[in-house]
């Protein structure tokens, strides 16, 4: 394997596909698709109506709009003229929004229907609706107009990625291009996606997970499939029209994809790989995708948007080193770190600490923050990551993940992660989904499960298979956990019915 070292432009990545393979497809929606060649020509399109507009190098764009070609048209685009890209989850209601635009300070916003009517009556400056936009934007294109040329530069700001503020004001990561390239061209070097891949999203490109499915398919020539608007009884089936080779996941749509694929063994779509990230698959339903897609490779990664991606499975090993969470990407470092900050050896638990080229620069207008998370080498200088996060490093390079801070505690003396008090929970039959809440004032150590369970038959389970310490005082058992905009359990909704019940 080679090691990657570039940096670039956004743009530039669109650009050499464009050139290479102006004919092969590059995203499709439920309403059609678009090659390379027509996607370069709207985005020169879009990047000519923001510069009629007066819209800047520099300037943040806010779009708040469901995962179309047009999204994908808008994001090259405003790359093109250098203009910082601000995607908002469709989701995101005003109390949030009115925080992420004082935050942003926007030149412009793009939305749709309801959502532009809200945008408007928190917003001072204009709110344009895509609808109306799209026939000046298409006309630009058809005429071959070239926007002028914006003097854009690697360092420069090409995303702000908000996250999700499930209690507090969202923040932003700051993503210049050269990190954005470095990270994309990385991973790509690692999972290999190719011309023939069909890569379906089924994520909002306004969660890095998504967005970066646009470059990364970009940089395999690679058709992304967009699907976030999807029905979720649809899935398969779209999954099998489109011809599907490539499906990236969280543990909710994984198990999604094994229910519907046990209701319909039949004609499966061609998945060749499942990539996860954000929280790790159970043992249970990795088994059962390896059964229905015979051959599919597994691939675990790790990462947090402050550098896109940490870590990666190599796709031939994915049945090797179990519980890892991969090797740290070509041209980046993987440290542990013990509470003074001194590397610690293989074997040993620390904070995982990130150096390298795709490290962000930090949070948008959050020095605290910034200087909390992201910490200056003491031999080079340069910034490290700071992750919060838990784990290990194995003598075979491989990073073993723990826990999140928030995932370790102690009780009874013993110190403990959620990550494995959940894991033994999946491992117990009819358990479909599982989150454990660590004990606070008011409760002891909780475990909300989905599935058709007993709570007392689920504790003596996991009774059997924990120590004694780490076996939870009580279970709920509910008919679906709740899930975030982006597919994740959420946690802090279960954490805050806990507390509403003894206030």
């Amino acid at each position: 394997m080679t090691t990657t070292v570039t940096s670039g432009l956004v743009a530039e990545l669109l650009a050499e596909s464009a050139a290479k393979a102006g004919d092969a497809t590059a995203v499709r929606d439920a309403g059609g698709a678009w090659s390379y060649a027509r996607l370069a020509d709207l985005a020169r399109g879009f990047g000519a109506w923001l510069d009629a507009r007066g819209v800047r190098r520099g300037d943040r764009l806010v779009v708040q709009l469901p995962s179309t070609r047009e999204l994908v048209a808008l994001f090259y685009g405003a790359a093109l003229r250098g203009v910082v890209f601000v995607p908002l989850n469709p989701g995101m209601k005003r109390f949030h929004l009115e925080s992420v635009l004082a935050n942003a300070e926007p030149a412009l916003i793009v939305s749709a229907g309801e959502r532009a009517g809200r945008l408007r009556g928190i917003s001072s400056v204009p709110v344009h609706e895509l609808a109306e936009l799209w026939p000046e934007v298409t006309a630009l294109a058809d005429s071959g107009v070239e926007p002028p040329a914006a003097g854009t530069v690697p360092e420069d700001v090409a995303v702000l990625v908000y996250t999700s503020g499930s209690t507090a004001a969202p923040k932003a990561v700051i993503c210049p291009h050269a990190q954005i390239v470095f990270a994309s061209r990385a991973i790509v070097e690692v999972l290999d996606y190719r011309p023939d891949d069909v890569v379906f999203c089924r994520f909002p490109l306004s969660w890095d997970y998504g967005l970066y499915k646009v470059l990364l398919a970009c940089l395999g020539r690679s058709e992304l499939v967009l699907a976030d608007e999807e029905s979720d009884l649809l899935l398969l089936r779209r999954m099998r029209e489109t011809g599907a080779t490539v499906v990236p996941i969280v543990p909710s749509l994984a198990q999604m994809i094994v229910s519907l694929a046990r209701r319909d063994p039949r004609a499966l779509p061609p998945v060749r790989m499942f990539t996860n990230t954000g929280a790790a698959l159970p043992a249970k339903t990795v088994a059962e995708l390896r059964e229905l897609f015979p051959g599919v490779r597994v691939v675990r990664q790790y990462g947090q948007t402050e550098c896109k991606r940490v870590s990666i499975v190599p796709p031939r090993e994915d049945r090797e080193h179990p519980g890892s969470v991969g090797v740290p990407l070509p041209g980046t470092r993987v440290l542990i770190l013990d509470a003074d900050g001194r590397a610690l050896p293989d074997g040993e638990v620390g904070e995982i600490v990130v150096t390298g080229p795709h490290v962000m620069p930090g949070y948008w207008r959050d020095t605290e923050q910034t200087a909390r998370t992201f910490r200056p080498d003491p031999d080079t200088g340069q910034p490290r990551l700071h992750t919060g996060d838990y784990g290990h490093l194995g003598a075979d390079g491989h990073l073993y993940f723990e826990g999140r801070r928030d995932d370790m505690f102690k009780r009874k003396g013993i110190r403990m992660s959620t990550v494995e008090i959940e894991a033994a929970a999946l491992d117990v039959p009819g358990i479909r989904a599982a989150v454990a809440i660590p004990p606070e004032d008011g409760h002891d150590l909780v475990i909300f499960v989905e599935g058709e369970v007993q709570p007392h038959a689920v504790l003596r389970e996991l009774a059997a298979r924990l120590e004694p310490a780490k076996v939870p005082a009580s279970c709920r058992v509910l008919d679906a956990i709740p899930l975030t905009q982006h597919g994740k359990n959420a946690r802090r909704e279960l954490a805050e019915t806990l507390r509403g019940d003894r206030s």
